[in-house]
Formats: C-alpha cells, structure tokens, sequence
C-alpha cells in the first residue's frame, strides 16, 4: 500500500469514533517505510504488527489440501506435477498460492480441463503480474 494512501486512511479515522480498528496486512517493505522519520506519526498510531514466515513446502501443500477439502473439491482436482509447481511458485507465501490456485481453476474453466494439470499452471504464471523483475531483465 502506497504511504500516500495510509496518510488518507489516517485522515479519515481521525474524525471516526476511537472503538473502531483498522487492520492493515503489509509487507515488511512497508514496515520499513513506517519506520522512517517522516512516518512516525502513522507508525504511532499501529499497535500490533507481525510478520508471518514463510511455509515450507510441506506445509504449504497440507495447507492447500485442506482447503480443497474445505470446500469440496477432491485431492484430484490439481495433478500431482500441478500442486508441486504451485507449492514451489508460491515460495511459502500464502496470498501467492490462494491467488495462483484461484487463476488455475479460472484457466480449468477456460479450457473445459476437469484436472488442473501442469499446463494450466503454466499459462497462470506466464501472466505478466506472476513474473518477477528479475524475470524481466534482458541480459
């Protein structure tokens, strides 16, 4: 979230009743930023913060398991080679997997596929906003 943004949001609660809470979900690049000098005034006002760790990629595949049960879905919705791709494109972040799981079951549709395959991941990371910006770089 750009600091512009948090800067409105703090303006905005300033004349909201006090036993309202706000929760912002941040990267540690924005904890960083809040600690500057120039922040200390929206950092005052934070009152928890927590950085969570990565999951392993054990974790991360009982993780999205248990989801598909969750809602109803089958172990086989994802091939075996699918879910180790997501698990290792998602490096342990959970945001990255849901978001990636999601893209692959819209591309299922897409492609009329019952089984998300390797191929339907694939064409999920291919999109520009998968890539990163090392990625990008021409050598």
């Amino acid at each position: 979230m750009d600091l512009a943004n948090l800067r409105k949001l703090r303006l905005l609660f300033e004349d909201f009743p006090k036993n309202h809470n706000l929760v912002l979900i941040g990267r540690p690049n924005l904890l960083a930023a809040l600690d500057l000098g120039v922040n200390q005034d929206i950092k005052s006002r934070v009152t928890y913060s927590v950085i969570t760790k990565r999951l392993g990629p054990d974790a991360m595949r009982d993780f999205l398991l248990r989801q598909l049960d969750r809602v109803g879905l089958g172990h086989n919705t994802f091939t075996q080679a699918a879910l180790e791709l997501i698990v290792r494109s998602a490096d342990g972040v959970l945001r990255k997997a849901r978001n990636l799981c999601v893209g692959c079951l819209i591309e299922a549709v897409r492609s009329a596929n019952k089984t998300i395959d390797i191929d339907n991941v694939n064409r999920v990371l291919m999109q520009p906003h998968w890539q990163k910006e090392s990625d990008l770089t021409d050598f």
